[in-house]
This record gives C-alpha cells, sequence and structure tokens, in this order.
C-alpha cells in the first residue's frame, strides 16, 4: 500500500467513527446558522445572472493494439469511417499526468475525467464565453489522452468494457482494516469514504442495481460510474427572487431531460440471458443513469437522490442540507491542516462539504467561484443536475443556453408554471426517464390551464428560452445557433437514446445478437461524436 493509501485509510476511518458525528454536526449547526443570517442580509446577492458548466465524460482506447499508438495521434478522427468495427475501442483507465491538464479535473471512476468553465455573465458575450471554453477546455483534455492513445467520449453511459469486463472492473476490490477499496475508483478520500458510508448503510452487503434485464449485486457503488452528466449552473442576482427560479426549475426536469435522454444500455454482459431483446429495448429507460444514480446512494433512511420540494425562501436550501442524511462526515483540518485561513469556503467547509452529498436533481450551491472578484465569492446558483452528457460539443451549449434561457424566460414572463403541484412535476421527471419524448408530461400553460399536449409544452419551453436569451441581451442570430440544434430534436421527435435504441434494433434486424448489437451502436455513436455537428446532424 503507498502513503496515499494509507492516508486514505485513515481518513475513511475517522469519517465511519461514531464520534465524529458530534464535532461535524456541531460545526454544520453554526455554519448553516451564519449561511442563513448572510442569506437573509442580502449578503450572497450579485448584479446579474451568470452561467457556468460542468460537464463529466469518459475515456476508451483509440482502436489502435496496444504498443501502436505512438505516432498515430493525429490520424483523421471526424467521420463515421470507423464505424464499422475496424476500431475496438474500450473502456480505459486514464493516466495521473493527464490531470496536470487545467482543463482536466478529477472524478469518482479512474476512466472518468470531468471539465468545467469559469462562471461568467449571461450576455451576449458571457454566453459567448462559454461556448469558447466548453470547447477549448474539451479539445485540450482530449488531445491530452490522445497523446497516451486514449480517447474522450462525449457519452451518458459507457457500454463497451475494458479487457477484463465489465463486471471485473466494477468489482474489483481489496480491503485495508475493515475499509473497502474499489480498484478502480479514484482513492480520494472523500469517494472512499462515501463508498464505505454508502456500504454500511446497506448492512455491509452488496448493492445492487435492478433495471429491466439485469438484477446485479455490486461490492461498491462504482458501478454509479457507469454514468456521466452535464451539470448547468444559473447564478441568481437576488436571494428573494431564488426561490421563484428554484421552484420553476423543478418544473422544467421533465421536458427537459426528455430532449436530452442518452443512456438507454448497459454494457451487454451486465445482461441476464435476454430471451427477447427487442422487448428488452422497449423496456429499458430512456435514461438508465437516473436508475443507476439513485441506486447507488440511496441507502439512507431517506432518498438521497430524488428531486427536491419547492422552497419557500431562500434560506431554506440551507435548511435541506443540514437535515439531509449524512454520509461521509470529514473536518476540515484533516484536508486542510490546522491553518487559519479566511473566506467563504474556508468559513463553511464542513457545510459545503456535506452540501457534496445532498445529491438532489436540482440543488443550490452557496457560494464558490463567483464572476465578481469583488463579492469575495458570495453567490447563489441553481446547479441543474439530471441532463446526461451530450453527444457534441454544439449540443452541450445548446442544453446550457436551453436551461438558462428557459429559466430566466418563465420568470421574466411571470409564467405560472408553478401553479404545476410538485406532485405531478416530480411524476414529469420520472415519465421522461422511462420514455424519453414519447412521455406523458405535466405542464401549466401561460393561460393558467393544465396540459399533457407535448406541442404545447415544447412551444412554451423553447419560446421562454429564446425569451430569457433575449432579455439578457443576446442576439437573435446566436440564439438561433445555440437553441437549434436542441428544436430540430423535438421537430425530429428524436433523442440521442431515442438514436440509440434504433440502431440496436437495426443491428438485430441485420442478424446481430444482443452484444453485437449494442456494441455497433456504441462504435458508430463514438464514430459520429468525434465531429463538431449537433447530433440531429446523424439523423
Amino acid at each position: 500500500m503507498s502513503e496515499d493509501t494509507d492516508l486514505t485509510v485513515e481518513l475513511v476511518e475517522r469519517s465511519l467513527d461514531p464520534e465524529t458525528v458530534g464535532p461535524f454536526g456541531e460545526r454544520l449547526d453554526e455554519q448553516a446558522e451564519w449561511l442563513r443570517t448572510a442569506i437573509a442580509d442580502g449578503r450572497m446577492n450579485n448584479p446579474d445572472f451568470a452561467v457556468g458548466l460542468e460537464m463529466e465524460v469518459y475515456a476508451v482506447t483509440d482502436g489502435d493494439t496496444e504498443g501502436e499508438t505512438e505516432g498515430k495521434t493525429d490520424r483523421k478522427r471526424n467521420t463515421a469511417s470507423d464505424a464499422d468495427g475496424a476500431e475496438d475501442p474500450r473502456l480505459t483507465r486514464l493516466p495521473e499526468d493527464l490531470f496536470e491538464t487545467a482543463a482536466a479535473n478529477k472524478e469518482l471512476g479512474l476512466h472518468n475525467v470531468e471539465i468545467n468553465t469559469d462562471p461568467s455573465v449571461l450576455s451576449e458575450t458571457g454566453l459567448a464565453a462559454q461556448a469558447d471554453e466548453i470547447a477549448e477546455r474539451t479539445r485540450k483534455a482530449a488531445s491530452a489522452t490522445r497523446d497516451h492513445g486514449c480517447e474522450l467520449v462525449l457519452d451518458a453511459m459507457w457500454t463497451l468494457p475494458p479487457t477484463d469486463g465489465a463486471m471485473a472492473y466494477l468489482s474489483a476490490t481489496n480491503e485495508r482494516d475493515g475499509v473497502v477499496l474499489a480498484e478502480n475508483m479514484r482513492q480520494d478520500p472523500r469517494y472512499v469514504a462515501i463508498d464505505n458510508h454508502a456500504l454500511r448503510h446497506n448492512g455491509g452487503g452488496p448493492i445492487s442495481l435492478s433495471v429491466p434485464g439485469a438484477d446485479i449485486e455490486f461490492p461498491t457503488i462504482l458501478f454509479e460510474s457507469l454514468a456521466t452528466s452535464i451539470q448547468p449552473h444559473l447564478q441568481i442576482p437576488s436571494a428573494a427572487e431564488f426561490p421563484a427560479y428554484y421552484n420553476a426549475a423543478i418544473r422544467t426536469l421533465g421536458p427537459v431531460l426528455a430532449l436530452s435522454a442518452n443512456s438507454p444500455f448497459l454494457p451487454a454482459e451486465l445482461y441476464d440471458d435476454v430471451d427477447d431483446p427487442e422487448a428488452l429495448i422497449a423496456a429499458t429507460p430512456h435514461e438508465l443513469r437516473i436508475d443507476a444514480f439513485e441506486q447507488s446512494v440511496n441507502r439512507t433512511p431517506n432518498a438521497k437522490v430524488r428531486v427536491p420540494h419547492d422552497i419557500e425562501t431562500a434560506t431554506d436550501v440551507v435548511d435541506r442540507v443540514l437535515e439531509d442524511d449524512r454520509y461521509a462526515p470529514f473536518l476540515r483540518e484533516w484536508i486542510d491542516g490546522e491553518t487559519e485561513r479566511e473566506g467563504l469556503a474556508d468559513r463553511v467547509w464542513e457545510f459545503d462539504h456535506k452540501r457534496g452529498t445532498y445529491w438532489r436533481w436540482l440543488r443550490c450551491v452557496i457560494g464558490g467561484d463567483c464572476v465578481d472578484a469583488a463579492n469575495d465569492e458570495r453567490s447563489l446558483r441553481i446547479e441543474y443536475r439530471p441532463i446526461p452528457t451530450q453527444p457534441t460539443v454544439t449540443d452541450v451549449i445548446g442544453m446550457q443556453a436551453l436551461v438558462a434561457g428557459v429559466l430566466r424566460g418563465l420568470i421574466e414572463a411571470d409564467h405560472p408554471i408553478t401553479a404545476l403541484p410538485w406532485s405531478a412535476a416530480e411524476s414529469s421527471f420520472y415519465n421522461a426517464v422511462e420514455n424519453g419524448l414519447d412521455a406523458e408530461l405535466a405542464w401549466v400553460a401561460a393561460d393558467g390551464e393544465r396540459t399533457s399536449d407535448p406541442n404545447v409544452i415544447f412551444g412554451e419551453l423553447f419560446d421562454h428560452a429564446r425569451l430569457g436569451l433575449e432579455t439578457a441581451g443576446v442576439p437573435a442570430d446566436d440564439i438561433d445557433r445555440y437553441l437549434s440544434p436542441i428544436e430540430e430534436r423535438w421537430r425530429a421527435r428524436t433523442s440521442p437514446s431515442t438514436w440509440k435504441k434504433a440502431r440496436v434494433r437495426d443491428a438485430l434486424g441485420g442478424g446481430a445478437d444482443l452484444a453485437e448489437a449494442i456494441a455497433a451502436m456504441q462504435r458508430e455513436y463514438i464514430a459520429l461524436s468525434r465531429g463538431d455537428d449537433p447530433f440531429v446532424s446523424w439523423l
């Protein structure tokens, strides 16, 4: 064991120690009270709206055989001509020195990387800066990855396993002093502590994933790393206005997820014996990643991953985090030593650590990177969490613009969307998980009438996204460029998950078995996603 592993085990043991609960709770109470006061006093307010983004992707081998990659990293990769099976991309671990690249951040799985943007004001120049930064940071991370004979894939769930197989990869563990260490999980103390807390909440036994065609038991939560997502952020200027935006955002989760769905299949070896592959295609949700995340960590008395309830005041977001079941408590000095530091991040360290395990599909981030440095990292942001990673950078930019625009537009228009009962919004979300664009969705139209008519729902969604971006000063031509790739999905009644299901059906019709069909679809997806053209161009 390395010294790093020794430290990880030590910190996880501390986190698992019941004696930690007391001091952690005391600090939470104190920090929560400070935050409530700061929010109520307007100290988290800002002059303008701002946007940012987090994007998770995974890595595969570049299709060359081991030892033959050097000198081949510049070969052309922007057509679908490789989709005939000549390549054999497989999930792969990323080299550590990749993360010396400023664009690349570590994530749960050793095959994952996260690419973030710095926040910018929601405006013509700010949204353009976001688009440029997403593209440039993705390019830099992809280039650094190719230098190691790997390729980054913008996708929501990997299905081509590493050479040792999906089950072996997700199940490889060892144990040290009672601490379970998943071999392909990044040995960050926080991740390992969350994993071990999940196991303890589950009675110490294996954690199950049950979806159509598969009932599987895993020794850790690492199967959550099957899934990747993008998370747009929208900074709200005023604490007084924050509840209106937050509650409206809950009502948009279903339609936005239906447009963006992109994870209908597991790696084929994880399925049980499937007698009727066509029936599996029909039954599998459009968004398996929702099940993967919820089933991996929802082991506490109260489910931690779910649609959040409405809030009445901005300070409610503090209470929600405080009341949430605890996972993996840490004390700041374990990580940062005893050094006294100034700044919001250190002032509320334990609270922010706990917020990191408040896994609602929508949540508030208090503080963090701010557009105006004079604000000392003080802000209130909505983190919009259910969107799967999209096939291309163009699609990612479009989804970010859609989310920011529609939230701004609904409130700007004083739209009555929050008259939709919360329970209907929750059902709408999970209907979209199951059925994508064919889901029965719930909405309250601009005239105040309840509707499930998708033409009304998506018509108003895009109209208000355009209004919101226009209000922010984004020119009409730019709005068209950002939103058209997503609007075209609705016009064509398709999404990435619909495309994936259709491609697997086509392969089955050509005589392939389920494993061959999923692999053929995934190879084609990877080849097509190498370009800059949006997903709708694949049609």
